[in-house]
């Protein structure tokens, strides 16, 4: 009987298969990656007004910014005025609910001496009516100090025009789901490779015709599709029981998986890096805490980087979990292709380069 060849493709989907199953046996794995998201998603989005409000507004280029209508409200801590962005950008980001209004302040040359044009959407929700409170207050003010001037010192002149309401889960889910990314691709990769050389497993597996790429293949098969099975499952989860916006449905669904997948690769690295550097399985922890705490606070995971201080904020754009949370984001609610949002897939994957190059150099074996 002839004996067939050793096959390391099918030795490397049998490492799959063997470490897959661990990994959903393990109580740790189903909690970071499952359970811990969900109950976020729950407190988050069910729980809200607890962050702080800030109201998003653009600034028209037309707008005359010497009045005192204008002044003051540069002043209301609530209301951040965005300079930056084309007018064609405006009407689009109002739309889809990434600003919450538009303003364009004119002078007249009679009363009303100032009006005030604001344009909202439907997306916008309770922003409008918190930014009209603010202009109706500074109206009155300025009334107050002009006694002599023919009211109404000024006006506003509203109008509103459709767009995609900005629930709190189409924020909150998006982060949720890079929180887990993260988790399984660190602590998940540092834990099994450091566990596999302690107990010397590995090199058990060097005894055998095994190559070691089939080992790393066969292990990140393994948790890349374990990440995107849970992934998939949050998605839903938010969809049916939460209302989470997905603007093209299965095709955003995919599209979320796939950057899902680029996510998870990249987060493995520092689980690689992890492993190499950690003595013991209690020095992993204390490490891998010092990559993802910083991500899980500052990358937009549970609060917008716009609220930070400017200080930090450049920080938070450096990280590579702000630029999945923002892809993420983007392809639900706006419908953005992966095209779209190739700027966020080049940093992470600028980020990959990096940390894979670190990981071989910290990567140990035995």
């Amino acid at each position: 009987m002839t004996e067939q060849p050793y096959s390391n493709f099918k030795a490397t989907l049998a490492i799959a298969k063997a470490s897959f199953r661990s990994i959903i046996r393990s109580p740790s794995s189903v909690v970071f990656t499952l359970l811990f998201p969900l109950i976020f998603i729950l407190v988050f989005g069910f729980i809200s007004g607890g962050g702080v409000i800030s109201v998003d507004v653009g600034v028209a280029k037309t707008n005359d910014t010497l009045n005192p209508v204008y002044q003051a409200l540069k002043n209301v801590s609530v209301v951040r005025l965005i300079h930056s962005q084309t007018p064609e950008q405006m009407e689009a980001n109002l739309k889809k609910g990434s600003i919450d209004a538009i303003l364009n302040i004119q002078k007249n040359t009679k009363a009303p001496y100032f009006t005030v044009n604001v344009q909202t959407s439907k997306a916008s929700g309770e922003k409008a009516a918190i930014l009209k409170s603010a202009l109706n207050n500074i109206f009155f003010q300025i009334n107050s100090h002009v006694p002599d001037a023919p009211p109404p010192v000024a006006e506003i002149r509203e109008s509103t025009i459709s767009g995609r309401e900005y629930k709190t889960i189409d924020f909150i889910l998006p982060g949720q789901l890079g929180f887990a990314l993260l988790s399984t691709g660190v602590f998940g990769t540092a834990f099994v490779f450091l566990s596999l050389r302690i107990t010397l497993v590995i090199k058990r597996f060097f005894a055998t015709p095994v190559k070691r790429y089939s080992i790393v293949i066969g292990e990140a098969i393994a948790r890349i599709s374990f990440a995107l099975i849970g992934a998939l499952f949050i998605i839903l989860i938010g969809r049916f029981a939460f209302g989470f916006t997905l603007v093209h449905g299965v095709v955003t669904v995919l599209n979320m998986l796939l950057l899902s997948f680029i996510g998870v690769i990249v987060f493995m690295g520092f689980g690689f890096v992890v492993s190499g550097i950690a003595k013991n399985e209690s020095t992993v922890p204390p490490i891998a805490n010092m990559i993802t705490l910083p991500q899980f606070l500052l990358s937009g995971t549970f609060f917008s980087i716009n609220v930070f201080p400017a200080w930090l904020q450049p920080i938070s754009r450096a990280l590579p979990l702000t630029y999945l949370n923002d892809a993420l984001r983007k392809v639900a609610f706006e419908g953005a292709s992966l095209f779209d949002v190739s700027h966020q897939i080049l940093i992470m994957c600028i980020w990959g380069i990096v940390v894979y190059a670190v990981a071989v150099k910290t990567f140990k074996w035995e």
